[in-house]
Formats: structure tokens, sequence, C-alpha cells
């Protein structure tokens, strides 16, 4: 693996031989020569040829949990977890939310976990991720839903106007970069997690548009963008009448634009 180009190879190998002990059975029956080893041989074979680690072992990082994944599937970046930490400032107290374009549901998940009285919907357009996102929120199932559809159309419409707290991770690279991306990404990644269109902005675009809508009064919209296309995401929140700032994370290169629709709450201090 060292010689494929995996630059943490010793701790990826780690995580492959667990993996592959717990998928053969409680007692990693099999052994080196037996079951075990077999898929040990091929997830390393996965690995060498570029599959991202996350979907070889079938799981991701994020917030201190694992969050199920696998082929086909948008892997949760540890940058998110600042957009986690920010939709919970301005959120603590928000009794319905929603996550759009949740992929695998990592967002979704951790908000589950840390906000237990409240009210959850998961949306993405991908039924390949949906289907992990209900893997992932299934022990939040007596109020944690996943819908499958474009953005707000895959939503209940009992939900406009009550959204305490939207979060929304949607692509944001410009079509003409996907193919800058490393290899992992771009081969192995579904492109609709990642191509923003044409200037990046097309998908946040339409989050903004139907905030207003979907939103409650003092609701909070909260998307992950970057340094340089902070500023224009911020001009589209507030062309749809939405207050915006930007906050930023130097050491994850991280940033968040923060946004509220107007009514009872003013700006949570977090």
């Amino acid at each position: 693996m060292r010689a494929a180009g995996c630059v943490f190879a010793e701790e990826e190998a780690g995580m492959i031989l667990d993996a592959a002990a717990r998928a053969s059975g409680p007692d990693g029956s099999g052994g080196a020569g037996g079951a075990s080893g077999v898929l040990v041989e091929g997830m390393v074979e996965r690995r060498r040829a570029g599959e991202p680690l996350e979907h070889v072992v079938g799981w991701a990082a994020f917030g201190g949990l694992r969050i199920a994944v696998g082929p086909g599937v948008f892997v949760p970046r540890r940058r998110t977890e600042f957009l986690l930490e920010q939709a919970l400032r301005v959120g603590r107290d928000a009794a319905v939310v929603v996550d759009l374009c949740c992929g695998a549901g990592p967002l979704a998940t951790a908000l589950a976990v840390r906000l237990p009285r409240a009210e959850l919907h998961a949306a993405d357009i991908d039924p390949a991720q949906t289907a992990y996102a209900r893997r992932n929120l299934a022990l939040f199932a007596d109020r944690a839903s996943v819908h499958e559809g474009d953005l707000y159309d895959a939503l209940p419409d009992a939900l406009r106007g009550r959204v305490d707290l939207l979060v929304a991770n949607a692509p944001y690279v410009p079509r003409d970069a996907l193919a800058t991306l490393p290899g992992e990404a771009r081969d192995h990644e579904p492109v609709r997690s990642l191509d923003g269109g044409a200037d990046g902005l097309a998908v946040q675009r339409r989050v903004a548009a139907g905030a207003p809508d979907w939103l409650a009064p003092g609701g909070h919209l909260l998307v992950e963008t970057s340094e340089r296309q902070a500023p224009l995401t911020r001009e589209v929140f507030a062309a749809v009448g939405l207050d915006a700032r930007v906050v930023e994370c130097e050491e994850r290169e991280a940033c968040v634009v923060v946004a509220r629709r107007a009514g009872r709450a003013g700006w949570s201090a977090g």
C-alpha cells in the first residue's frame, strides 16, 4: 500500500484488518489464510487501485461517530465538522432540523445525537446515498426521516415555514475544476455531490431561493463553501432577504455562511 502511494499505509492497514475481522464474524473466524484473509486481500487491492479508504472499510469518521458509507457515496470530510459546530451554535434549541443534500447523512446523524429533542429530516436526490442515510439514522427512526428528491421537493409540505435549522452541504466545486480533484473523489464519488455548476454556486442559489418559504421566523440556514466563494454565497443569501455572515476555520480550511430569516429571535451568541 505504501508503494501505491498511501501516505498512512500502516494506519490504513490496521483499519482494513479490523474491518475484515468484523466482516468475517464476531470471532474474526477464518484467520489470515481463511475468509478473513481473502477479505483483506480484496480490500487491499481496492485501496491500491485508488478507491477511498472509507469505501473500502465501510465507514467514515465524522463528529466522533462512525458513519456508514460505501461505493458510489460521497465521503464526509473532516472540514464539514466545522459546519456541524456552527449549526449547533445557532440551533441548539431547534425543534425542527433539515439536512438538504444529506448524502449518507453524517450531519443529520451527528445533529440527531446532539439535539435529542429535535425532529429531523434528511433529503437527497440520490437513492444510493439516501439508503446509507436511512442506515445511519436507524437508531433515531422515531424522530428522524429520510426523503428522496430534489432539494425542497423531497420534503413534506407540512414543514413549510417550520424549519428552525437548515443545513446544506451542497456541491460547490466549479464544473471546470472537477478534473483537478483528487482521483479518489473524481473517480469514486457521485459527480452530482461535487458539481456546483459553472461558478460552483448553482445549487446554493436554489437552496437560498427556497429557504425563506421553509425557515421558521428566526430560523437559520448554514452552508459550507470555499473562502473564495463565501462573499458570493453571502450575496446570494442577502438577495433573498436573509441576514448572512461568513465564519472560517483556518486550521481545517473550512468556511461556512450562516444566514437567518428575520423573526422572533436575534443572532445566537453561540
